[in-house]
């Protein structure tokens, strides 16, 4: 059995977490590929780095993960298009992925392949950063699932011009950080679950609309605050589950349109030079 995370104790007395990065795209091809001129999503790259090893690399320096497992359609196409320190890392796997996100994570986790506890994240988390994960590693608390979110009052007062999706709540509006721990057996039915929401992901209302009438209209109204909601919904399903809210706003921040593109740019260049 996984011990309860400690928070007072050093990341390396700690399990190490098994980091899957979702690096698949649609079959017919994805617009933001097409866009910069690449077959993979995942390949595309940004001031000298792809996208997948710029999530590959953080992840790699993080002294919280363990194993990672790049899964995609093409795994073997991902693994040639990086660089060959990444390829030939021992500790990275590349596997290949079934039809939908969460039947393809719900098919390893708990396995040789990705054993507990798991972080599940995307290959165009372009932003992430060791100050990202200390923060989330840091803030799980022993959750059989935790999100990672940023709420809107973080994410506009350092980018005013930031356009995201927003779940709203009582106290709180909030967009997706791309980083879902899974600690244990317990969250494989929230797994399960999102396979048949999957299609809905970015309407909260609709998951939301799967835990009961009552549930909808709190959420609905905003009388309900998101780690209630959350825990309301986990309860539902037999699990501890909880929100964690970063206040970092380039957490939240990945690259799904062009204008993305742009701003993740304009930041790693800033950043980098």
């Amino acid at each position: 059995m996984i011990p309860v995370h400690d928070p007072e104790l050093q990341a390396d007395q700690q399990p190490q977490w098994t980091a899957i990065i979702l690096a698949g795209q649609r079959p017919e091809g994805d617009p933001m590929a097409a866009y910069c001129s690449v077959t993979y999503k995942a390949l595309i790259p940004i001031n000298g780095q792809t996208m997948l090893e710029r999530v590959a690399r953080a992840l790699i320096a993080s002294p919280y993960v363990g194993k990672i497992v790049v899964m995609a359609q093409s795994p073997e196409a991902l693994k040639s298009g990086v660089a060959g320190d990444l390829a030939n890392n021992d500790r990275i796997s590349f596997v290949e992925s079934n039809d939908g996100i969460a039947t393809s994570i719900h098919h390893v986790i708990g396995t040789d392949i990705a054993p507990w506890p798991v972080l599940v994240t995307t290959a165009d988390n372009a932003l992430l950063t060791d100050e990202i994960l200390d923060c989330f590693f840091q803030s799980h608390t022993g959750q059989d699932v935790a999100v990672a979110v940023v709420e809107r009052r973080t994410m506009l007062s350092a980018y005013p011009d930031a356009h995201r999706t927003w779940l709203k709540f009582r106290g709180g509006a909030y967009s997706g950080a791309n980083l879902f721990a899974l600690h244990n057996e317990a969250a494989k039915p929230a797994v399960a679950f999102w396979s048949a929401v999957e299609k809905d992901r970015k309407k909260g209302w609709k998951i939301f609309a799967h835990f009961g009438p009552w549930l909808l209209l709190r959420a609905l109204s905003r009388t309900i605050g998101f780690k209630e909601a959350m825990a309301q919904a986990g309860r539902r399903m037999g699990l501890w589950a909880e929100p964690i809210i970063l206040p970092i706003a380039e957490a939240a921040i990945d690259v799904d349109k062009p204008d993305d593109l742009e701003l993740v740019t304009g930041i790693l260049i800033a950043r980098e030079g």
